[in-house]
C-alpha cells in the first residue's frame, strides 16, 4: 500500500448511489508537498512551458506544480467561468454534458495537463482536445489518482504519470 492511501477517505455513495468517492482533502492536508513532488515526478519538465490544471482541484495540484517547477498556469474551468475570448470543448457525461473552456492560446506552447482523478476519461479526453485546439501541445498529463479499471488511457498510450492506481 503507498503511504499516501491511509490519507485518502473512501465515501460511499456520493455523489450518486453505487460510487465510491475517493476524497482526497485528507491527503492534502497532512501531505500536500509530498503529493505535488510525487506529481511532478517522470515528466520531462525541460519539454514543458506551462501547467494546465482543469477545475478545480486540477487547480490546486498544477498550481502548486507550477510554482515548484518555475513554470506558468493556465487555468481550463468550467463553462461560463472566464472572461472573452475563450475556446470550448463540450462532452458527454452519464446524465447530459459539461464543457470546459480556456482563454483563447495564439502561441504554441508545451503543456503538462493535471487533474485530480481520471475516472472514465470524459473530462480528461475533452481537456486533450481542448488543449490541442488551443495550440498546447500535451507533453504529459499527472494525475494523483488513475482508476485504471474504467478507463484506457494506458491501453491507448496517452503519457499519463498517475501517483495512485485503483
Amino acid at each position: 500500500m503507498h503511504p499516501f492511501e491511509s490519507h485518502i477517505r473512501n465515501v460511499p455513495d456520493f455523489p450518486k448511489p453505487g460510487v465510491i468517492f475517493k476524497d482526497i482533502t485528507p491527503l492534502l492536508t497532512e501531505r500536500f508537498s509530498e503529493v505535488i513532488e510525487a506529481m511532478s515526478q517522470g515528466i520531462d519538465w525541460s519539454q514543458v512551458d506551462h501547467v494546465v490544471g482543469i477545475e478545480s482541484r486540477g487547480f490546486i495540484l498544477g498550481a502548486a506544480m507550477a510554482q515548484l517547477k518555475g513554470k506558468g498556469f493556465i487555468p481550463m474551468r468550467k463553462k461560463g467561468k472566464l472572461p472573452p475570448p475563450i475556446i470550448a470543448e463540450s462532452y458527454a457525461l452519464e446524465y447530459g454534458t459539461d464543457t470546459l473552456e480556456m482563454i483563447v492560446n495564439t502561441k504554441a506552447a508545451k503543456i503538462v495537463l493535471v487533474d485530480d482523478v481520471l475516472a472514465t476519461g470524459g473530462t480528461l479526453k475533452a481537456a486533450l482536445k481542448l488543449c490541442e485546439r488551443n495550440h498546447l501541445h500535451v507533453v504529459s498529463m499527472s494525475l494523483l489518482i488513475n482508476l485504471t479499471f474504467l478507463n484506457k488511457f494506458k491501453e491507448e498510450g496517452l503519457p499519463v504519470v498517475s501517483v495512485l492506481n485503483y
